[in-house]
């Protein structure tokens, strides 16, 4: 009997190890911004996202949620300002955080004299029709008028810094 237990967990661990997804390697670094804001993925999976964020004024401007996800902001460069339903919550500097819960409204800005650099982590159970909402419980997608974006989804309009970006941890020429 133990013979036919251990070939069965064997065979398990062998189809375990086939099917095991890659991981994946990233590194954070993005251009800093005069005007404009960006919004790169760094990595993702069905159940997580790893993104950086830079913005060279303002912010998530609307109070907004996330109805099927968690997600925490960790701030890489610049100073924060976040503002949870009952007004401010904190103002971040680097290396400084925020965990949000599914479902808790917030919004942020800049509030420093460089750009934001932000990482931002999400997860979420299950994919859900709306993953964004504002607090009449609408869509509010982020790249949107309502959502206060200054160029509506367009990334036209952002300006870079000519060789300025944030990569491993400093700001600076590369």
């Amino acid at each position: 009997m133990k013979t036919q237990a251990s070939s069965i967990k064997s065979t398990d661990s062998d189809e375990l190890l086939t099917n095991s997804p890659e991981p994946q390697l990233y590194q954070l670094k993005t251009q800093l911004l005069s005007k404009g804001r960006s919004d790169y993925v760094l990595a993702k999976t069905d159940l997580m996202s790893v993104r950086i964020k830079c913005y060279a004024q303002g912010g998530e401007n609307v109070l907004h949620a996330h109805p099927g996800e968690d997600h925490t902001f960790i701030v890489l460069a610049g100073r924060a300002r976040f503002f949870g339903k009952d007004g401010e919550v904190a103002e971040l500097n680097r290396n400084q955080g925020i965990m949000l819960p599914r479902g808790s409204f917030y919004r942020f800005q800049s509030c420093g004299d460089e750009p934001l650099v932000l990482l931002r982590v999400g997860a979420h159970k299950e994919k859900i029709p709306v993953s964004r909402i504002g607090v009449e419980g609408e869509s509010l997608p982020g790249k949107s008028k309502a959502n206060k974006h200054e160029d509506g989804g367009s990334s036209l309009l952002l300006m870079p810094i000519v060789g300025f970006f944030l990569g491993a941890g400093a700001i600076g020429n590369y």
